[in-house]
């Protein structure tokens, strides 16, 4: 088994479809990026690492002027052949009152990173965010696994006895809503970080129907796999990776703390490191702090883990991201989003993906981007949510008002799906409803400044300028005590007429290297400010930075 990068994957299936036949430059630059312009070494460039991939090495040819053949004799796998693997869907574990709440959810989810990192898992798990999301509305385990199309849900319950834990594992098959298999695993509480493992193991036997599966080769404890690894490092990284994902700008500090701490106890614990650095782009997406701080705690992760580790290449989303906004070094991006192209579908690597497209105007690449996450995470608040605002971006505002009102149906009260809906409302005619939904994200998540500039926003378009004028005076003079994102300020002043105001607000998040500038540079909103210098001078920095990516690539060539 190899993986390949979604380009390649995407030339190959062209050249197998055709094998034999001769498949021109036009026919597969038209199938791997559609209408989005590519420079012309863009084909060859794919071919040739499609090559190195793939053996033997001389199995594409290329015909001269006429473009590239796949010269081995292709046989379709017989349907009889194919196994195709169970669809798993995993739920957050019911914990106990006297567990702490994070346990629970911790567990799953460290379930699924050690099913889904291992090539030969006899299935297939499904996304983690649309299993706990649905589970979060108070769906039952059967519906979850409908809902999602899953042909098995895991599902279970955290009990805390005098000296140990217990989970109760039970096994639903979703076509009949049997219960096929329970199992009860005990573990002493000092030894909690086995319970993931070895649900791990058990789940190999139950769904395995071959031999080849050893085990305890296979999925040894944490502590089994490094003797160094600290127990209390183990409970503390579960912890901080609980806390860290919920967008609580208190609860997420204190996630990260336990996760330095966890480093600190165990600087081989790799896991957590990678974890800081997903932390660190979130909590700047957020504007909890500043670009510069998550650069650094971004790099210092990435020093910490050897490029021999297995799993080091999850950190490079994170690293490419910070090198194309805040490094303004594209080339040093396009190589760290290259190398982990064949990372799957997850959160912090969706959301850095998508980021980076849409900063560079690449509206269509980040659109499919997204609905490729979506058919496999379809109850993703912030996948959806995001889908909006790549339409929005992108000038297809039917499309963007639809998936607005989508996202808010499907999950009314959560803040990413507050935020883009209200942006998106506010701009199209219904700044009322706006108001509502804005004003609601604020009341929940006041620690959130983005929130308060969207509901200033939405308060300038119902008409309603003194309050949002004092909405941005707040944020002003929280500015003078902490970092404030300005890049969604600048909308609200061109809404309130004051364009002045909104280029130097956008100056402001160009010297601050504010992640969102690229993309408010190409918001709709902002259009009465486009063709100011100051502006086109901001402008010009991105398209510099593509002239060095195109330069690097040609010299590479």
């Amino acid at each position: 088994m190899i993986h390949l990068p979604p380009k390649e994957l995407a030339a190959l299936r062209l050249l197998l479809a055709h094998a034999g036949q001769i498949v021109t430059v036009q026919q597969l630059k038209q199938a791997l990026w559609g209408d989005v312009h590519v420079t012309d070494d863009s084909v060859p460039k794919c071919v040739s690492s499609l090559r190195e991939l793939l053996l033997p090495t001389d199995c594409i040819q290329t015909v001269y002027k006429r473009g590239y053949r796949f010269s081995i004799a292709v046989r379709p796998q017989s349907e009889e052949s194919r196994e195709t693997p169970a669809r798993l869907a995993i739920m957050p574990f019911a914990v106990d009152p006297s567990i702490a709440a994070y346990l629970g959810p911790a567990i799953a989810e460290e379930t699924i990173s050690l099913l889904t990192a291992d090539r030969m898992a006899p299935a297939h798990v499904l996304a983690r965010d649309s299993a706990f999301s649905l589970a979060a509305r108070g769906l039952t385990a059967h519906q979850v696994g409908e809902a999602l199309q899953a042909d098995l849900v895991l599902t279970g319950t955290l009990r805390m006895l005098p000296a140990q834990f217990r989970l109760r594992a039970e096994m639903i098959r979703v076509s009949d809503c049997t219960q096929i298999w329970v199992e009860d695993m005990l573990v002493p509480q000092a030894r909690s970080a086995d319970l993931e493992s070895e649900l791990a193991n058990r789940l190999f036997i139950r769904l395995s129907a071959t031999d080849w599966y050893n085990p305890r080769e296979k999925h040894q404890s944490p502590a089994g796999r490094n003797g160094r690894l600290h127990r209390e490092a183990w409970e503390l990284f579960l912890r901080g990776h609980h806390e860290w994902q919920t967008m609580q700008r208190h609860r997420m500090q204190e996630g990260i703390q336990h996760l330095i701490r966890a480093v600190e106890l165990d600087p081989t614990l790799y896991a957590a490191h990678v974890d800081l650095a997903n932390a660190a782009v979130t909590q700047e997406f957020a504007g909890f702090i500043s670009p510069q701080q998550a650069a650094q705690q971004v790099r210092i992760a990435a020093d910490a883990v050897p490029t021999s580790v297995e799993g080091a290449e999850a950190l490079l989303p994170a690293l490419g991201w910070i090198r194309f906004h805040v490094d303004h070094d594209l080339p040093g991006a396009l190589r760290a989003f290259s190398t982990s192209s064949h990372l799957r579908h997850e959160t912090s690597v969706t959301r850095a993906r998508s980021m980076f497209a849409l900063s560079r105007r690449r509206f269509k690449e980040a659109i499919e981007l997204i609905l490729e996450a979506l058919r496999t995470d379809p109850y993703s608040p912030w996948l959806n949510s995001r889908l909006a605002w790549a339409y929005h971006l992108s000038g297809e505002r039917d499309k963007s008002v639809a998936q607005a009102e989508h996202a808010l149906e499907l999950f009314p009260e959560h803040e990413s799906t507050n935020a883009y809906a209200s942006i998106i409302m506010a701009f199209n005619g219904n700044a009322e409803k706006a108001v509502a939904v804005a004003e609601s994200l604020v009341r929940r998540s006041p620690y959130l400044d983005i929130g308060s500039a969207l509901y200033a926003y939405a308060l300038a378009q119902a008409g309603r300028e003194q309050e949002a004028r004092s909405m941005l005076e707040r944020l002003q003079w929280l500015s003078r005590e902490r970092f404030v994102l300005t890049s969604f300020t600048a909308a609200v002043c061109v809404a309130l007429g004051e364009l002045d105001s909104a280029v130097a607000e956008l100056e402001s998040a160009a010297d601050a290297r504010c992640p969102w500038l690229f993309q408010m540079l190409a918001d709709p909103r902002i259009e009465p400010v486009r063709e100011r210098p100051e502006v086109v001078k901001i402008e010009r920095s991105l398209e510099r930075m593509e002239a060095a990516g195109g330069r690097k690539a040609a010299h590479d060539q």
